[in-house]
């Protein structure tokens, strides 16, 4: 009996670390987009949405893991080394292979994360909002009470989340990211453009919320949903995120 009572014990204590270590991770979605479209105009993850959410994250005892549609190497830019946090990170050879070794969808167990975050950057409107196994991880990390998180074009990552009842995941709630305000829609890079985020949203039942100036650290928090406007939105919107989750 004195067995049975103390397996029974060891198995609980094992169950509690493993759900309790599930609170500490956050995933961190980007995209494996070398090109706007089919074009040769380049196009990158902002480094700066990467590494200053991240640094934010681990610096609050949070584990973090980086998700592609393909898994491996992503492409970087967007990069200033005048900014601390970013030359850090560019000269950190750890860090930099871990960016090389982004997992794919397949690897990833949604009920290791309390948290998911989407950076952005031009590479980031293509091959991720339209990730079935993305999109599934993102849910599931939702519906156990977790955060859902973007900045900039990453949120065009979350246009295609929905509940169990089929309705846009983030229906009546207020959301943000790069306003077409701010694009050039003349542009050839943005005629590449799968969908406009901000319609993208608004036609699914959201409200689409930005202010008309740049660089403002403009964000919004509703519900389980912390969503920024641009990159200096990054580090408000990471500290959010880990206030939230530090508090369930």
């Amino acid at each position: 009996m004195q067995k049975i009572i103390f397996y029974l014990f060891a198995f609980l204590l094992l169950a509690n670390c493993a759900q309790e270590e599930s609170k500490q991770r956050i995933l961190i979605v980007t995209s494996n987009q070398h090109t706007y479209g089919n074009t040769d105009i380049n196009a990158s993850n902002h480094f700066s949405e990467i590494v200053l959410a991240y640094d934010v994250f681990v610096k609050h005892g949070f584990s973090v893991d980086f998700i592609s549609p393909k898994g491996g190497a992503i492409p970087i830019g967007y990069i200033s080394t005048s900014d601390s946090i970013q030359k850090k990170y560019l000269y950190d050879n750890e860090f930099m292979d871990v960016l090389e070794t982004t997992k794919k969808p397949s690897e990833i167990n949604p009920k290791d994360y309390a948290a998911i975050y989407y950076s952005g950057g031009g590479a980031a409107m293509f091959g991720v909002s339209e990730n079935k196994d993305i999109i599934k991880i993102a849910e599931q990390i939702y519906s156990q009470n977790g955060i859902i998180s973007t900045v900039c074009h990453g949120t065009a990552g979350i246009v295609n989340l929905k509940d169990q009842q089929g309705n846009s995941l983030y229906q009546n709630r207020k959301i943000s990211g790069y306003p077409d305000l701010f694009e050039n829609i003349e542009a050839e890079y943005y005629r590449t453009f799968p969908f406009s985020i901000e319609e993208k949203i608004q036609g699914n039942n959201g409200t689409f919320l930005y202010t008309e100036k740049p660089r403002d650290n403009f964000y919004v928090i509703d519900g389980n949903f912390v969503t920024g406007q641009d990159p200096s939105a990054t580090t408000s919107v990471a500290k959010k995120v880990v206030e939230i989750l530090k508090t369930k």
